[in-house]
């Protein structure tokens, strides 16, 4: 009876030792399944971190203050500046606008180093420096009709020759032109419509010229101060505002109404990964 029912058992059941080594065998591939699991959210993880991390710059902070103070930039830089504040003297010269204050804002910002997974836009060179004049004006806000005009016929010359071939302003009595000064004239909606609310901007892919809003059927909109936030680093970024006193709310208190006009320079000087420089 003992050796059938120990026979039985045996039948049964597997030996100790057998039970023990399948035991320790599925407990290494268990450990195993979790070292790969493991491994594998690793280089998931590593992977996002690598696409959400920025590419490393072209050159260091002493490479990029080297480019951006070398003669050739320094020369570039100049010219640059002039061709934009001649721009906004040929509206203080051209048109019933007068110049208040000129702010320049000039930046060299590295490129980007080897990129992993993606092209990066910045890849192509080691430092590009760009530039943006922002010029204030003030303009008598009982003649906004007049000022418009004046600004757009300004344009009108410049197209038809009468004022050089090179001049500089853009705005012409196009259709929307037109449509905008009989607005501020009083002569019809605006060139919206007549459900729009006051259109204080002109612009094209170049020049911004914006102006404190007239109308009382509406808040007013107000031409801001320069940013206060500018700083003054260069060539990392410069800054330079003439005269240094001015303000916008000295401007508006003297001539009654502000208007703004932005002028940018893209990248007027660049310098490539390969060593050559372009300007513009």
């Amino acid at each position: 009876m003992d050796d059938d029912g120990r026979a039985g058992r045996h039948m049964g059941e597997a030996p100790a030792d057998e039970r023990q080594a399948s035991m320790r065998t599925f407990a290494r591939r268990a450990a195993g399944s979790k070292t790969a699991l493991g491994s594998l959210a690793t280089v998931v993880l590593f992977a996002v971190s690598a696409c959400s991390t920025p590419p490393d710059r072209a050159v260091s902070d002493k490479q990029l203050r080297k480019l951006g103070e070398s003669s050739q930039a320094g020369r570039v830089r100049e010219q640059a500046e002039q061709r934009l504040r001649d721009v906004a003297q040929a509206y203080a010269d051209r048109t019933p606008l007068s110049l208040g204050l000129v702010v320049v804002h000039d930046t060299c910002s590295p490129g980007s180093g080897p990129g992993w997974y993606f092209q990066q836009d910045t890849d192509d060179y080691k430092v590009v420096c760009s530039m943006k004049v922002t010029a204030y004006f003030g303009a008598d806000t009982r003649h906004m009709g007049a000022t418009l005009d004046g600004i757009l016929t300004a344009g009108d010359r410049a197209r038809s020759g009468l004022a050089g071939s090179g001049s500089p302003i853009p705005f012409t009595h196009d259709d929307y032109g037109k449509r905008l000064v009989a607005y501020y004239r009083g002569d019809g909606p605006t060139p919206q419509g007549s459900q729009a609310t006051e259109p204080p901007r002109l612009f094209t892919s170049t020049q911004t010229l914006t102006w404190d809003t007239t109308r009382d059927d509406a808040p007013r909109r107000l031409v801001e101060e320069p940013d206060p936030g500018l700083v003054d680093d260069p060539p990392v970024s410069r800054v330079v505002r003439d005269p240094k006193t001015a303000t916008v709310a000295a401007i508006r208190k003297r001539y009654g109404l502000v208007f703004k006009l932005e002028l940018r320079n893209s990248g007027y000087y660049t310098v490539l990964k390969n060593g050559r420089t372009r300007t513009e």
